[in-house]
């Protein structure tokens, strides 16, 4: 038996098989939890269909994180099925891309920060209010994943480091809310991946390359790697962990200089 068995895990934010939302139901299944999905579109509908057939669910259900009816309608068409969920895991995450591209200053705009702000970070608290009432009393979790640009600046990655810095500030006050209902709620901070998503961000293959490099463990982060971190953080072996952002980053985020030696 799995550190997840009996646990029901609904994942938000699979779109290809190389998105860390897949590592991370990869990761849960093995660990023996049912899984259910959300897709947000029809273009993707098949796509997630055949990617949770292969993690033994047929529950797909239709989400658009900025559309507050269907988020209700996900959560009750989910109650029909199951008769309690243990855990959310939140992968959204979305910038214009010409928010990502240049001097941060003269790129931004009030749209695109509210854009920004509202997919990636506020669709979390969006996803607790919906699926509180068929968490209460199951001891269960809540994941997002960050990056280090919350915290430090990167070239091109502007406005989502807002975004970011936004949803980490959310992880903490989720968890405060959440946590006398027994709740947690923690974030992932992965190391740089080449995903659909970080496809968008400009000079994103030489941002890799340089992390690599820099990158204590001397090799770039893997949605397996993420994946089992947040397998762990939704199974109860992490009973006690709440309001933390884990990084899975090879120690990148400890170094301030790297190697004199590297040429």
């Amino acid at each position: 038996m799995g550190f997840l068995s009996g646990k029901k895990i609904l994942i938000v934010g699979v779109a290809s098989k190389l998105s860390i939302a897949s590592g991370i139901a990869e990761a849960c299944y093995r660990e023996g939890a049912e899984l259910a999905f959300t897709y947000q579109n029809e273009k993707l509908k098949s796509r997630v269909e055949g990617f949770a057939e292969n993690w033994g669910s047929k529950i797909t259900l239709p989400c658009d994180v900025a559309d507050d009816a269907q988020i209700e309608s996900v959560f009750s068409d989910l109650s029909q099925q199951w008769d309690g969920l243990d855990g959310i895991v939140h992968a959204v995450g979305f910038a214009p891309s010409h928010e990502l591209d240049g001097n941060y200053v003269d790129v931004t705009t009030r749209e695109g920060f509210k854009i920004a702000h509202d997919i990636s970070s506020y669709s979390f608290v969006a996803l607790a209010k919906g699926g509180r009432e068929m968490m209460q009393g199951r001891h269960g979790a809540l994941l997002t994943l960050t990056y280090l640009g919350s915290e430090r600046t990167m070239p091109n990655y502007n406005v989502m480091g807002l975004a970011k810095a936004s949803l980490e500030a959310n992880v903490r006050y989720m968890a405060r809310s959440l946590g006398p209902e027994g709740t947690r709620v923690n974030g992932v901070s992965a190391g740089p991946i080449r995903t659909l998503a970080a496809s968008g961000i400009k000079s994103f293959r030489r941002m890799l390359d340089y992390n690599e490099k820099q990158t204590p463990l001397r090799h770039n982060t893997t949605i397996d790697e993420v994946g089992d971190a947040s397998a762990f953080l939704l199974s109860n072996l992490a009973r006690g962990i709440t309001g933390e952002i884990l990084y899975v980053d090879g120690g990148f985020n400890t170094t301030a200089m790297g190697d004199l030696n590297d040429e």
